[in-house]
């Protein structure tokens, strides 16, 4: 699960780093033939793209030494927690919605995938099959029954 999001982070960081090896210092040299630095907008541009990318780059390691310092085994085998899918039946309604629990960088409501500090996931987080749990959001509050729990490890094991 984290490995797809770690491979899409390292691209990320690989294109950054290629853009600050190569690209930055070719448009520093251009900008700086130009002559006068104190009014040269380009090279001003070039050195605050190249701030943001350094940036950017010491994000991108910290976060994807994070996704891979997670123990997935300390992930609750019979909770809703990082990777669990779940189904939520409306009380009021009997609608039913599916979520999948993913890290930020994957976050895509119209898909289902939500992160658990979204609201309906901190109302969700450590629950388990059968509870009700009342979400509340800006908009309104509202109460579930957790129909469904698939979780992480039972994914893995492909049941």
């Amino acid at each position: 699960m984290h490995f797809d999001i770690v491979n899409k982070l390292k691209k990320e960081l690989d294109q950054l780093g290629h853009e600050l090896r190569v690209e930055i210092p070719k448009e520093l040299k251009t900008a700086a033939d130009h002559g006068d630095l104190s009014e040269n907008a380009e090279y001003d541009a070039a050195k605050q793209r190249k701030q943001f990318v350094e940036s950017r780059i010491g994000q991108l390691q910290k976060r994807i030494s994070e996704i891979l310092s997670i123990n997935v085994n300390a992930i609750p085998t019979d909770r809703v927690g990082l990777g669990s899918k779940v189904t939520l039946e409306d009380l009021d309604t009997d609608e039913k919605i599916n979520y999948t629990f993913v890290f930020p960088e994957e976050v895509d409501p119209e898909k289902g995938k939500i992160s658990l500090a979204s609201p309906v996931g901190k109302s969700i987080v450590g629950k388990q099959e059968g509870d009700e749990v009342i979400v509340v959001t800006p908009k309104e509050r509202k109460e579930y029954e957790i129909t469904s729990l698939v979780t992480i490890h039972e994914q893995r094991r492909g049941t």
